[in-house]
């Protein structure tokens, strides 16, 4: 499992002109490739004019699934150097459309390649990414009267607490990187006078 990928910051469009052809390159991040096909269809139906809309997709940290189409360009000179875009710049879970106005010169090709691909890299430039890192999922428990201090102690050493519930006692659902399970079993017996529990969880991606 990878330990960490990056994916868009953003959803959001850039635009670039080549030729006299506008290219306007949408992104946005995707957790599904269900989700991906929606954005495409929706960027779609926003520009029915557009003599292209060509898309390229990545799902899965490891990449798992990668789809990619010229939409009436030939073949390859679309689709393909958007995914190779976004492989290049290893990026996840993320879909991009890139939307053609044709200006009225051909541009072959080589252009056609380097438009699609220079479209995408300029978005991802303009948009930004951010890099999730592969967390271990933990419950920590503990009575009411200790909660306030331990939940200050925990956002005070940078653990990701991703929601608090209170009941007969006090749950925290946590985040950790799997190296540092151990030693924070230590600290959080040492915090509490060991009145607190761990129960470690499945595992997520969070921000970095």
């Amino acid at each position: 499992m990878q330990e960490q990928y990056r994916t868009v910051a953003r959803a959001g469009v850039h635009e670039t002109e080549v030729n006299r052809s506008r290219f306007l390159c949408a992104l946005a991040p995707a957790a599904t490739e269900q989700e991906a096909q929606d954005f495409i269809a929706r960027v779609r139906k926003e520009h029915p004019t557009a003599n292209h809309n060509c898309f390229a997709y990545v799902i899965g940290a490891d990449a798992s699934v990668q789809k990619a189409g010229d939409d009436g360009e030939p073949g390859g000179t679309a689709g393909v150097p958007m995914l190779q875009m976004l492989l290049r710049r290893e990026t996840r879970y993320v879909v991009a459309v890139v939307t053609r106005y044709f200006g009225g010169v051909k541009l072959g090709a080589g252009g056609l390649i380097r438009a699609y691909g220079g479209a995408v890299g300029e978005a991802l430039d303009a948009l930004g990414t951010i890099t999730r890192r592969r967390f271990r999922l933990a419950t920590v428990t503990v009575d009411h009267q200790r909660a306030g201090k331990l939940e200050n102690d925990l956002r005070a050493t940078g653990v990701a607490v991703r929601e608090v519930a209170y009941a007969e006692a006090v749950t925290f659902g946590i985040g950790l990187p799997d190296a540092d399970v151990d030693g924070f079993r230590g600290w959080l017996a040492d915090a509490t006078q060991g009145a607190a529990t761990l129960e470690l969880g499945g595992e997520a991606y969070g921000d970095l």
